[in-house]
């Protein structure tokens, strides 16, 4: 079980330095880890980080797969809120890991500097987000980003 929790450790902090090369090795260590320790929860939390390791490195078909294989776990576990936190099918290629956390937040009714506080980055890095997201799904308000949202089930 350590070697799991270690690789699904190591897994997560690489990804979140932004080196999703690495952090897709020891993830896809960690989910044959967990399916050998009978753990499908777990197994399925790594595959659904796998597709955004993949989608990091602009693998939309391998991060479609992963988040695909993670929502068909959680289903037959029901673990319908962890199901629902994942991108629709389909909509993996939109936007990035990012701007799904951007988003995310917007419709939550964060402002661009609680948005840059929750994330760890400056205003300027939310504002530039914001206006990539808006471009991406050709919307003009926060308003229709929060529509959005909901409409492609992103909470």
């Amino acid at each position: 079980m350590r070697g799991a929790l270690a690789a699904t450790a190591d897994g997560r902090v690489l990804l979140a330095r932004g080196e999703p090369q690495s952090a897709l090795s020891r993830l896809r260590t960690a989910a044959s880890l967990w399916i050998e320790l009978g753990a499908p929860y777990e197994a399925a939390r790594v595959r659904a980080e796998i597709g955004a390791a993949c989608h990091a490195l602009g693998d939309s078909d391998g991060a479609e797969l992963e988040a695909d294989l993670a929502r068909e776990a959680f289903s037959q576990l029901g673990a319908a809120p962890d199901a629902a936190r994942l991108p629709p099918s389909g909509s993996a290629s939109v936007l990035s890991t990012r701007e799904i956390q951007v988003i995310r937040l917007i419709a939550a009714g964060e402002s661009n500097r609680q948005i840059a506080a929750a994330l760890v980055i400056s205003e300027r890095t939310v504002e530039r987000h914001v206006s990539n997201i808006f471009g991406k799904l050709g919307i003009t308000s926060r308003a229709a980003a929060t529509a959005y949202v909901y409409e492609h089930h992103l909470l």
